[in-house]
């Protein structure tokens, strides 16, 4: 088997910064998130790649007052209240903005297109490890995920955790609701999975640091290790941080930080998973875009020279039904 090459993205628009950034101060990366979608979706056409879009299950609707006809039966009760989309909703005044809290048209671009994979965000952008949730509102939440967008014809096969909040006791709910495969987190100590009171000034610079040199591996991964438990873990192996002015002197150290990773994984025979959110890309599209697409042209290199293939989670988790593991 050689090489693979995967993306995954977690759209959510506003409702996955909502908590955490004021409107007006992330209106940029919002207001530029959908011609960003645009310009990978024509990259990855362009360069035969596959991706999953994990997607959150509010951004089907058209409008709050269709979101309001189709909530869990079970709410999440965070001890933080302000992390409820939920609170959210009953507290904003609701006005001409619904293009950075609903997307259909989007998601049905994005399924109109060869080998785009729409997965699953959760439907709430739902938080695993903050205190006051249940394993039952989960539940809830996920299967309310998997109905609206079956009511659309999308069957789900693959789950990424809203700000990778994976609950290793939540897993066997995958497998309950027919979702045979999540997004693991990288297996250095500062990727370990954390609630936001957990995420300290440390962990965030250990992290910034890995995105120009190298102080996590390549994170790269065999078909044998991914095949061991069910649903399939398909770990990241770099978050693509977006264009930063103040490190803009850094991007050649950015981009063989990734070239790298990307090289052990086509001649080990091994699997590279890049991740990130598309209003990462909003503020600054062009430069953006155009990182990206190095990026992609060095895949082409490497399915020319070494045969690395590009799958989405799905199609990664149906070739690992057939891995042979012990």
């Amino acid at each position: 088997m050689p090489g693979i090459f995967t993306i995954s993205l977690d759209l959510e628009l506003y409702w996955g910064v909502r908590d955490s950034r004021s409107f007006g101060d992330y209106e940029a990366n919002l207001f530029g998130e959908r011609d960003a979608i645009r310009g990978m979706l024509d990259l990855f056409q362009s360069h035969g790649v596959h991706a999953t879009w994990a997607t959150i299950g509010l951004l089907f609707f058209k409008d709050v007052g269709e979101l309001r006809q189709h909530l869990p039966r079970v709410l999440p009760d965070y001890h933080r209240q302000k992390l409820s989309s939920y609170r959210y909703m009953d507290e904003r005044a609701w006005g001409d903005d619904d293009i950075y809290h609903f997307a259909p048209d989007t998601i049905e671009l994005i399924r109109s297109c060869a080998g785009q994979e729409v997965g699953t965000h959760t439907f709430s952008h739902y938080y695993c490890l903050e205190e006051g949730q249940t394993i039952e509102a989960f539940r809830a939440d996920l299967q309310a995920a998997v109905e609206t967008a079956k009511a659309r014809g999308i069957l789900t096969h693959s789950l990424v955790f809203p700000r990778n909040q994976g609950n290793p006791a939540y897993l066997p709910v995958l497998d309950e609701l027919g979702i045979a495969c999540y997004r693991g987190n990288e297996s250095a100590s500062f990727y370990k999975p954390r609630n936001q009171l957990e995420q300290s000034r440390m962990v965030r610079a250990l992290r910034l640091m890995d995105a120009y040199i190298n102080l996590s591996g390549y994170n790269t991964y065999s078909l044998e290790e991914c095949a061991r438990h069910r649903p399939f873990n398909i770990p990241a192996s770099r978050f693509l941080r977006p264009y930063s002015r103040s490190l803009a002197f850094l991007e050649n150290l950015r981009l063989r930080r990734i070239k790298r990773a990307m090289r052990d994984a086509a001649m080990g025979n091994r699997l590279f998973h890049l991740w990130w959110h598309p209003h990462n890309f909003g503020a600054d599209v062009k430069r953006n875009l155009a990182f990206l697409k190095k990026i992609l042209d060095y895949y082409g290199q490497l399915h020319q020279r070494h045969g690395m293939q590009s799958y989405n989670m799905g199609e990664i988790a149906a070739m690992l039904e057939h891995v042979h593991v012990g």
